[in-house]
């Protein structure tokens, strides 16, 4: 490994462990708002995070040895794996089902999030499938018809949850690698031409999701049901100012936002921390985003760069649409907040992502 690399891969595995620590006690503050509700345990939740948090970055640590290019050899059966797995949520006594939606595996007391392991599955298979095709990505019978029947059978698992929101993230990463791997522009407009047609169908077939689209262009309306939760985000961000109330001081997170430990942990966040919090929780995904992407650059390989952009991608699109999802600059999805929400499959997955990110890095030509 060059000096070069070297630095640049312990600044990474630096800066991850800091944000994962730092999200820690976002999340620590938001959980108070369990304090509130019948039944719920403080210590209980948060305990249970931190261990996740621990297991999670130990994860991080071994995968970011682990060489990135073994994931190639075993990435279609991953991708089957995991697809298989996500399929069980659907089976009686397996699949776990909450507010409607079968996305849980339980375990006794215990529920897992297999469409994280999916996303996972997803980015290496589809990485090493066009690093092999290479210049074939810009045919239609090679290239582009096989990304999209792969990306289209895995949307349908996805959708009919529904998770539409995980769907939406794992479908930016795929678009970004594919037009990485030199898929023509005109490959491109019909993928996004596709894409919106397919949002339609979505809009015509699943009510609710029609009705956060309404909810997002008319926010005033319905604000004591569909309305609610985008209204208390704003009214969180907006009472925290340019400074915020202070650590664990937000009033909102009780009895007033929905999950304030979940999805809606940005606007507790942007409540305690003001303006000032809130840029700076954006500055940090933006330079997560730049620096993975920079890493990808560098990477010495055509798999290792595809596999670190669909990565970067995936993680920080999630992000950024949690973001601008509770500041009303984006329908609302029920994706949570890297790093910073409740959630123990997608923070142990987030971090085994970085892990690999990090080896790409170490193995850089940099």
């Amino acid at each position: 490994m060059s000096l070069a690399a070297r630095i640049q891969s312990r600044r990474f595995f630096f800066f991850i462990v800091v944000v994962a620590l730092v999200g820690f006690l976002i999340f620590s503050s938001a959980a108070l708002g369990l304090l509130s509700g019948e039944g719920a345990n403080y210590n209980r939740v948060v305990w249970n995070q931190f261990l996740t948090l621990l297991v999670g970055l130990a994860v991080f640590l071994v995968f970011g040895r682990l060489p990135y290019r073994s994931w190639r050899r075993i990435s279609l059966g991953l991708f089957i794996f995991s697809f298989f797995l996500t399929l069980l949520v659907f089976v009686p006594d397996i699949g776990f089902s909450a507010g409607g939606a079968y996305r849980w595996i339980s375990f006794g007391s215990r529920t897992f999030q297999p469409a994280e392991f999916l996303k996972l599955g997803f980015v290496i298979y589809l990485a090493a499938w066009l690093a092999k095709i290479r210049e074939r990505v810009t045919t239609w019978r090679s290239g582009f018809l096989p990304f999209l029947l792969f990306v289209g059978l895995t949307g349908l698992a996805l959708i009919a949850q529904p998770d539409i929101g995980t769907f939406l993230v794992l479908f930016s990463a795929a678009a970004a690698m594919f037009f990485a791997a030199g898929a023509r522009w005109r490959q491109i407009f019909i993928l996004g031409l596709i894409a919106g047609l397919g949002f339609l169908s979505i809009l015509a077939i699943k009510p609710y999701a029609r009705e956060r689209v309404l909810t997002f262009f008319h926010p005033d309306e319905k604000t004591n049901s569909s309305s609610w939760q985008i209204n208390q985000s704003l009214i969180a961000i907006g009472s925290g100012g340019l400074t915020g109330r202070g650590f664990g001081r937000s009033l909102q997170k009780f009895n007033y936002l929905p999950e304030p430990i979940g999805d809606s942990i940005f606007a507790v966040a942007g409540e305690e921390f003001g303006l000032l919090g809130g840029v700076a929780l954006v500055f940090v995904f933006t330079l997560f985003a730049i620096w993975g992407l920079r890493i990808a650059a560098r990477a010495g390989d055509r798999f290792g760069r595809l596999l670190v952009i669909g990565l970067v991608v995936l993680s920080s699109a999630g992000a950024f649409i949690n973001m601008a999802s509770l500041l009303g600059l984006f329908p609302l999805t029920g994706i949570p907040l890297l790093f910073v929400s409740h959630g123990g499959s997608a923070l142990l997955f987030s971090l085994l992502g970085c892990g690999i990110i990090l080896n790409v890095a170490r193995s850089s030509r940099a």
